[in-house]
């Protein structure tokens, strides 16, 4: 499908979303050369027609006269019952498209002849296809579909659909059939379809829902029916990640009369634009009465939840989610309202209350949508409390289920799946969830909601040494922070002070971080375990001999995190206290510093951060002229380095091993991050090699990393020949023969 997109680029035909390439490929069987002969044949119309999922696209003109040549070959009877197959999809029961089958045919006899007569003929033809055991008959190819289909008259179309809906037994194929065969404006079918249009936006069904509300738009006899379906249609779209250009769905709803639902899309719209769209949503507010339209009044509030949580404002966020769950607390086009009401508490300092006042929760496979929000949530604070373990084992779970959620939700949910498992060590498997929820944004035409994953995925190649690819998210975030709004601003200060961390450049980390000076006073992004920056900023004054921006840096931090009690805040407030009072040549307070963070320590899973505090107390030490112990702790930094791959800061903790006089311990293999085959694997690659040289199954594997078993098969068929392997048992030899921290064995891929 991706292809499909590119080729349709290439032809000028731009903004096939992620679920419109997806029917093209269903449609065509990703055939080129078909794909190219629709796309020159209908154009940018196309798209509307793919925009439609109850709609058939047409075939291509050649390979519809193809079709058509053996159809006119056929008998009346085999004919009939082809086109009543077309009509019911592109597969059916024999004795469904029979009984549709009937209203074409005149004749009582043939009526009543035997079914398997007609069907067999039409196999022969190669029009049908069945095969033993197989309750359904099928097309041999959608296109073959598609071009019986099209061939229909709009008089016998509609004849045809009109039975289906009297055969079918499933609602919405029922109405599907009524409004296909409907030939004006219909208002008793209209509100049935925008009735169950809603019902499907209530379970989170949002593609199947905007399908039977555009439909409903489509038959609405008056202006405010078809406006008001048109919007509901456009906001289950716009949740379903199906909206290929947001900017020209804008406009067309800027056009509608003025309301409260009006207000609510646009400023939904336009939530990358945030002033713009406080104002709308705050137009829609005024336009809206909650107790009488309650479902709207929720929605308002959600995306002011929304809107504030975009500006780090952590009270106001929770304040709006609360009032939306109050509202209408089944509303689930509301999404994430309370992973974004949990997240605002924890913001304004009670994560630790929050996630005790949770209740039990399920299974992610099991979990209503609510509940699934929660564990979204409750997996978030996890991660910022410190809880790592927890953090992943709930993320992974709702990544793996929430793939009929809306594209933000899974977009979040990849993202926080990847900040835990970067804070856990996992760095192979971050990448290729940052990957993922990027691929997701940007097929969904929202690149803006996935800043946050733009400045993890800067974090994990810059400690990678992957400079470039980290330069090049950092570079994307700050063209959204050219905006000057404060979420934007903030990722895209992070994104580079990172990069600039793990190149050593002080000088650039400061000049990274300068914006967020004015933003820090209002407390938000001070929490502890949210958006960690201060430690970067200290030490960076310190490295440059500003003492006094240092500890101005420093000591709001560190109080706050001491009155949270929060470890693995601690523990870096305490390196960068200690890097600072080295600077300043009071070793005691360093000795003293140093040692506090080493308590701390033992009470943290994330191991980039032990091994960062290791290699500051072992270069203070070595510089204190205390080699043994300096080399205690270097080598531990090394071990922890070694195994999470991190060349940057491995080279400098080499360097200090040097500068004690010990050389590196082991074999040349042990020092290094990537040796002879693993090198050459891509960070996904890798993930999928370490998991299967563990024993794990193809399905095992998918299930771990969260992605299908295609993809795993895909991976291994590129490890394999890159490796010179052949086999799963090679596979693992390779693997063993790189050392230790090529992740084969049993705790492959796990946090050490």
């Amino acid at each position: 499908p991706a292809e499909l997109a590119e080729l349709g680029g290439g032809m000028g035909v731009r903004g096939l979303t992620a679920q419109a390439a997806a029917r093209l490929h269903a449609h065509t069987a990703g055939n080129p050369l078909h794909v190219k002969a629709l796309l020159e044949q209908e154009g940018a119309g196309l798209l509307e027609v793919l925009g439609e999922p109850g709609v058939t696209p047409p075939a291509p003109k050649s390979f519809t006269a193809l079709v058509l040549a053996k159809l006119a070959a056929c008998s009346p009877a085999a004919d009939a019952l082809v086109c009543a197959a077309a009509v019911l999809g592109t597969h059916c029961t024999p004795a469904d498209a029979w009984e549709v089958a009937g209203a074409d045919l005149l004749d009582e006899e043939r009526r009543a002849a035997d079914v398997l007569i007609a069907l067999e003929e039409a196999v022969h033809t190669g029009l049908l296809i069945e095969s033993p055991g197989d309750p359904l008959i099928r097309f041999p190819h959608p296109l073959v579909h598609a071009a019986v289909y099209h061939q229909l008259g709009p008089s016998r179309r509609a004849a045809l659909h009109l039975s289906a809906a009297r055969t079918v037994r499933d609602q919405a194929h029922r109405l599907r059939h009524r409004a296909l065969a409907a030939a004006g404006p219909d208002p008793e079918l209209a509100a049935e379809l925008a009735s169950l249009g809603r019902k499907f936006a209530a379970e989170g069904a949002w593609a199947n829902a905007a399908g039977q509300l555009t439909a409903a738009a489509r038959l609405g006899p008056e202006p405010a029916a078809y406006e008001q379906y048109t919007l509901e249609a456009v906001e289950c779209a716009l949740l379903a990640g199906d909206v290929p250009d947001m900017g020209e769905v804008a406009q067309r709803i800027a056009q509608f009369t003025p309301g409260g639902w009006r207000s609510y899309l646009l400023g939904r719209l336009s939530l990358f634009d945030l002033d713009r769209a406080e104002a709308l949503l705050t137009d829609a507010w005024h336009r809206c009465d909650p107790a009488a339209e309650p479902v709207l009044g929720a929605r308002i509030a959600g995306q002011f939840a929304a809107l504030h949580g975009s500006m780090s404002h952590g009270v106001e966020m929770a304040e709006w989610a609360d009032l939306a769950i109050r509202l209408a607390p089944d509303d689930t086009a509301t999404d994430m309202i309370r992973v974004l009401r949990l997240t605002g508490l924890a913001m304004s300092g009670r994560a630790p209350q929050t996630l005790a006042e949770l209740a039990p929760l399920p299974d992610p496979a099991l979990a209503t949508p609510a509940q699934l929000e929660e564990l979204l949530g409750r997996g978030t604070l996890r991660e910022w409390t410190g809880d790592l373990t927890g953090a992943v084992r709930d993320l992974g779970g709702v990544f793996g289920a929430c793939h009929g959620r809306a594209a933000s939700f899974r977009v979040v949910a990849a993202t926080a799946l990847a900040s835990a498992e970067y804070r856990a060590g996992r760095w192979d498997d971050a990448i290729v969830h940052t990957d993922l929820a990027l691929s997701l944004a940007a097929d969904t035409d929202q690149p803006h909601i996935a800043l946050y994953c733009r400045m993890l995925a800067a974090q994990v190649h810059a400690v990678r040494g992957a400079f470039a690819k980290a330069q090049a998210h950092a570079r994307v975030a700050r063209v959204y922070a050219a905006g000057g709004h404060v979420n934007p601003t903030l990722w895209a200060a992070l994104a580079e002070a990172h990069l600039a961390r793990a190149q050593g450049r002080p000088e650039e980390v400061l000049a990274a971080l300068g914006p967020l000076l004015a933003l820090a006073p209002r407390g938000d992004l001070e929490e502890p375990g949210t958006v960690p920056w201060a430690d970067l900023l200290a030490e960076a004054w310190a490295a440059l001999g500003d003492e006094k921006h240092a500890v101005q840096a420093l000591a709001p931090y560190e109080a706050l995190a001491t009155q949270r009690g929060h470890h693995g805040a601690l523990l870096a407030a305490a390196r960068a206290r200690g890097t600072l009072e080295a600077a300043r040549g009071d070793t005691v307070a360093a000795e003293r510093a140093f040692r506090s963070g080493l308590k701390h320590a033992a009470h943290v899973e994330a191991p980039f951060d032990r091994a960062l505090l290791h290699l500051a107390y072992g270069g203070f030490l070595r510089r204190a002229g205390r080699r043994t112990r300096a080399g205690e702790q270097l080598r531990t930094a090394r071990d922890l380095l070694v195994r999470l791959d991190a060349p940057p800061d491995l080279g400098r903790c080499e360097r200090e091993l040097a500068a004690c006089g010990l050389g590196p311990a082991g074999s040349a293999p042990e020092r290094e991050p990537r040796t002879r085959g693993a090198a050459l694997l891509t960070p996904q690659e890798l993930a999928v090699a370490r998991l299967v040289a563990s024993g794990l199954t193809n399905r095992q594997v998918a299930r771990e990393l969260v992605i299908s078993v295609k993809t795993v098969e895909y991976h291994l068929g590129r490890i394999f020949p890159k490796l010179g392997v052949d086999s799963r048992t090679r596979l693992t030899a390779a693997l063993a023969a790189d050392g230790p921290e090529s992740g084969a064995g049993p705790s492959a891929g796990r946090a050490p």
